[in-house]
């Protein structure tokens, strides 16, 4: 009831200020083939700290491995399967003004990265829009085949998988009801549940964890086992792990609070 009127209010999907390759977009970037067509808005220069921010001062290595990424704003069959707005990266000016958009790589690079055993700590991996099970362009059983690909990849590296921790989430549940607890965490929700898997040696067999999570939960598994500290005064990593009872372990009796993935490793041994 208070809206403007005459003016046009865009309520999601804000496109990043700079392109993949960290050059600025302007306001109307329909010569971008990353970006669909008809979008004309992008946001600002972020400035708030991102976790690449946090891993490169702490001098771990990371990357951010996007499938599409070389043929990004190309006018080949190719040229719009690499998601920008699915880079969080990509929005930073901390990052695409620096050194560090150089982390941001196509996913050939992963699978050569992993042949010469130079895979970085912290490794993010973006299927390209064909792959990635999404409504109206791809299938679930396309993005389990990528997964499973990317899992055999890394335990092809023997070496390397004996230390490594594959996480693998969806963005979003699709909007279906929900008959689990939902926490009011802050402004933004929380919203329904999606699926999270862990594959690792450290993993615990056949176990369903019920702390309450959220996609935040894999940036407190990164600080938790890097020892850094939360990103902001104010970002969700703040928050506790829940506390919860054995009667209902999914409602944290402490909340707002957030899991940092721990209960679901069995660490020190395989």
């Amino acid at each position: 009831g208070n809206c403007a009127a005459n003016t046009y209010y865009q309520v999601n999907n804000e496109y990043p200020a700079f392109d993949h390759l960290g050059d600025p977009i302007a306001s109307s970037p329909t010569a971008k083939n990353e970006f669909p067509a008809g979008s004309h808005f992008s946001i600002g220069p972020q400035t708030i700290p991102t976790v690449g921010d946090a891993l490169a001062k702490k001098r771990v290595a990371w990357k951010y491995y996007g499938d599409g990424y070389n043929q990004a704003g190309t006018k080949s069959p190719g040229g719009a399967l690499y998601c920008g707005i699915c880079n969080g990266f990509q929005y930073s000016k901390s990052i695409m003004t620096s050194w560090l958009k150089d982390n941001i790589q196509d996913l050939s690079a992963f699978y050569q990265d992993v042949q010469d055993n130079q895979l970085p700590a912290v490794s993010f991996i973006k299927p390209s829009a064909l792959l990635d099970g999404h409504p109206g362009t791809s299938t679930p059983s396309l993005f389990e085949a990528f997964a499973k690909n990317i899992v055999d990849t890394v335990q092809s590296n023997p070496k390397l998988w004996s230390k490594t921790a594959i996480l693998i989430t969806f963005d979003e549940t699709g909007g279906l009801y929900d008959s689990g607890y939902i926490q009011p965490i802050d402004f933004f929700g929380d919203g329904p549940r999606t699926v999270m898997l862990v594959v690792s040696p450290f993993a615990k067999f056949d176990y369903v964890d019920h702390t309450y999570s959220d996609h935040v939960s894999i940036l407190k598994f990164i600080e938790w086992n890097w020892k850094m500290k939360p990103l902001s005064k104010r970002s969700r990593d703040n928050l506790p792990n829940p506390a919860s009872t054995t009667a209902d372990p999914y409602v944290p009796t402490n909340s707002p609070a957030i899991g940092n993935l721990t209960n679901m490793f069995q660490f020190g041994r395989r």
